[in-house]
């Protein structure tokens, strides 16, 4: 999330989008408006400003921050998108409490890392739902108290949510980008306090319906984009991956060498991956590792 430091969007500590980056990177152009890359005399478009499936590129300085001499790169590589996606939608989007419920939608690359984020938050009971039960065993690994797959409940599950935690979770995450997904999270939550938080990016043209009474009521929905968190905050995170206050290489399904990135975009679509790292001479990848 490149950001300039100077528009009023970076300067706000309630925002990470920056006013004058997000036109260009939704264009896939530089800040200045270029593009630096050609394929057989064709113009290449940037991706999210970064286009790091090469061995070089060029980045702005907007999109760059220093971390640690001595870190791993093979593992810090996650903190470029899915681990601090997951990880700030809980303690600055959400800002989950000491001995609250939470339930994560999806246990990919990002809901893992929601799961990890909520364990260290203190939150006493963490529900992991998704189609694949082959991801439990991960997620409680990881810090999931319990895991639910909706085709063994002959209920919904936002109705098997309210009735098994009195009324709601506090926290629902849904890491999908499913519209129907995100309609139960929103049921599943608290009616009266709960809150309600949208990571996985949905289709295009897709839209959300629900009653409205679903809010009058108290509840909360919040978006959130790379967890809210500014790219000040990755230099920390690098630090604290480095200190062993949360494990990457346990989020890590496959090692692939770069010219085998077809194999694993085949992998993350079939959802047989938790993330995907390619090993390279530049690590970090904002799409391989949103894999939900």
């Amino acid at each position: 999330m490149g950001q300039c430091d100077q528009c009023p969007s970076c300067k706000n500590p309630r925002s990470n989008i920056c006013f004058l980056n997000q036109g260009k990177s939704a264009d896939g152009l530089m800040s200045d408006g270029t593009t630096r890359f050609t394929c057989k005399g064709k113009q290449i478009h940037h991706f999210m400003n970064t286009s790091t499936f090469s061995e070089y590129t060029v980045v702005s300085q907007f999109n760059c921050t220093k971390i640690d001499d001595e870190t791993p790169l093979s593992s810090v590589c996650l903190i470029g998108c899915s681990f601090t996606t997951g990880y700030g939608s809980v303690v600055k989007t959400a800002e989950v409490k000491p001995g609250s419920t939470c339930a994560v939608f999806g246990l990919g690359g990002v809901g893992l890392s929601v799961v990890i984020a909520c364990k260290m938050a203190g939150a006493s009971r963490i529900i992991g739902i998704d189609i694949k039960k082959d991801k439990f065993e991960k997620a409680k690994e990881l810090g999931a108290t319990e895991c639910i797959a909706p085709q063994d409940t002959e209920k919904p599950i936002a109705q098997l949510l309210l009735e098994q935690t009195f009324g709601g979770v506090d926290y629902a995450f849904e890491c999908i980008g499913n519209i129907e997904t995100m309609t139960s999270a929103i049921y599943s939550s608290n009616y009266n306090y709960g809150t309600t938080v949208l990571i996985g990016v949905s289709g295009l043209s897709k839209t959300i319906t629900f009653d409205p009474m679903l809010l009058i009521t108290g509840r909360t929905v919040k978006g959130s984009v790379f967890g809210g968190i500014g790219k000040k905050f990755v230099p920390q995170l690098v630090s604290d991956y480095n200190a062993k206050k949360f494990d990457l290489d346990k989020l890590v399904s496959h090692n692939l060498p770069l010219e085998k990135i077809n194999e694993g975009f085949a992998l993350m679509r079939a959802g047989e991956r938790y993330a995907l790292r390619l090993q390279y001479v530049l690590y970090i990848s904002l799409l391989l590792f949103t894999s939900y």
